[in-house]
């Protein structure tokens, strides 16, 4: 598909033909893909028989959301469908765009749509669209005036509204793999035309891979360090030594997203495996997570819930160690502190688990709820006066320091609508085994005591 340059309907992203253009550009544009067999990744969804990858050759698509991390391919990937289905291509950024701009868009494609022509709307960063913002896109994907394509990092099922989501194919792309990296890195190196071939950049094998391993599953940022390096390089005789490598990988940075779903995964990673007593997967994500910028107060914060919420009674000084580790790590922050975070990790991740006090007080939360303001029974209210003592508050109480064995087992709990419960079930691990012990025949008595009494169980 041809389109002069010139053109109002020229795309916003194109493939630049023109040579000064293409020569201003970074090398990870240059590189874009211009054909379907030039992508790299994404094996499941582009490789030769696939649906998508017929779809998109046979130039009949539909609308579609991508949703993967940055440097996947999801620009691209639109770029394509527009090229293989001779339409116009549009491009916004919901972080750019707002209301009007997405309106005039779409009033163009409407026109476009009218004389004959389909267009490729590519809406990058889609989910910072709000709700109005989607629903504009709606009406012209029903009539088919615009073949929708948005990008998106986060999950389209929490981040995009469910008629938008209607309309539309999710596509899942993958973050690249290190030998994909690879192989784009050495095409660029190759490439007379669009990349660095014939300025006599030499690089060896081992070396390509530790770019590739820092672009951390994106080709773009791979490009990019490849392109620092080449720069440097040819001041040097074109040879990227390990020298002038240290130098572009200082201060690399996995990725990581602060509020995304990266982020969400990663700290279900985190809690997942201290709950299923794995303290090397653990650690591991407790590093991953520092390592990309996650707020270690956070990190300690869900590090203390987990010490309640998944170890519990099994260990009590479980929280004692959590809070410790939090206040260790305020005291020495960082680097130092997070040796008390990963070593808070490890121990939560060995010791014994329970979840008894957990479900216990979920399950009286609920009964809260479904039984309301029941009053409290007579003779557990407080008397301190003749008029409370003369209605009977405080009445029948048994004072269980008197009662035989220290406990007053036929004396209920509970409001009398309710009659007694049992939320707290202690497990056979750790210290609630003791727990465990004591509570099992004093319920057995109790319930004795109050079937002796006349009482029901419930």
């Amino acid at each position: 598909m041809k389109r002069s340059p010139s053109s109002p309907d020229a795309p916003q992203l194109d493939f630049g033909t023109d040579p000064a253009q293409a020569a201003l550009k970074p090398l990870a544009e240059r590189m874009r893909p211009r054909a379907l067999d030039e992508m790299v990744g994404q094996h499941r969804l582009l490789d030769a028989g696939s649906a998508l990858r017929r779809a998109v050759a046979s130039g009949r698509l539909h609308s579609m959301i991508l949703w993967g991390p940055p440097g996947c391919g999801k620009t691209t990937l639109a770029l394509l469908v527009a090229e293989y289905a001779e339409a116009e291509f549009r491009a916004i950024s919901a972080v750019l765009s707002g209301l009007p701009e997405v309106r005039k868009v779409l009033a163009e494609a409407d026109a476009r749509f009218a004389a004959g022509r389909r267009t490729v709307l590519f809406v990058d960063e889609v989910h910072r669209f709000n709700k109005l913002q989607q629903d504009a896109f709606l009406p012209h994907i029903e009539k088919g005036s615009i073949l929708f394509v948005g990008a998106t990092t986060e999950n389209p099922s929490f981040e995009l509204n469910s008629a938008l989501l209607s309309r539309c194919r999710v596509h899942v792309l993958e973050a690249v793999s290190r030998e994909d990296i690879v192989a784009a890195l050495e095409r660029a190196l190759d490439d007379g035309e669009r990349g660095l071939g014939g300025r006599g950049i030499a690089i060896d094998p081992a070396s390509l891979a530790l770019i590739a391993d820092a672009a951390d599953g994106d080709v773009r940022r791979g490009l990019t360090l490849l392109e620092i390096a080449a720069e440097l390089a040819e001041g040097e005789g074109g040879r990227i030594s390990e020298a002038t490598l240290a130098q572009v990988l200082a201060d690399r940075t996995r990725r990581f997203d602060k509020g995304g779903e990266q982020f969400y995964d990663q700290i279900s990673a985190l809690h997942k495996s201290v709950r299923s007593s794995n303290p090397d997967a653990a650690v591991y994500w407790l590093a991953r997570m520092l390592d990309g910028g996650c707020d270690p107060a956070y990190l300690a914060r869900r590090l203390t819930r987990m010490a309640v919420e998944d170890i519990g009674l099994a260990d009590p000084r479980a929280l004692q160690m959590a809070i410790e580790a939090w206040e260790t790590f305020d005291r020495l922050g960082s680097p130092e502190g997070e040796l008390a975070l990963a070593q808070l990790a490890i121990y939560l991740a060995s010791t014994a688990k329970s979840n008894a006090a957990y479900v216990a007080w979920n399950e009286a939360r609920a009964d809260v709820r479904l039984h309301g303001t029941q009053p409290v029974p007579l003779h557990l209210r407080n008397a301190p006066t003749k008029l409370m003592k003369e209605l009977g508050y405080g009445a029948s109480y048994q004072y269980d320091h008197d009662a035989e064995g220290g406990i007053a087992l036929d004396q209920t709990g509970f409001p009398d609508a309710m009659g007694e419960r049992e939320y707290y079930r202690p497990v056979a691990r750790g210290m609630e085994i003791r727990l465990k012990e004591k509570l099992d025949p004093l319920r057995r008595a109790r319930a004795g005591a109050r079937a002796a009494r006349g009482d029901g169980a419930e």
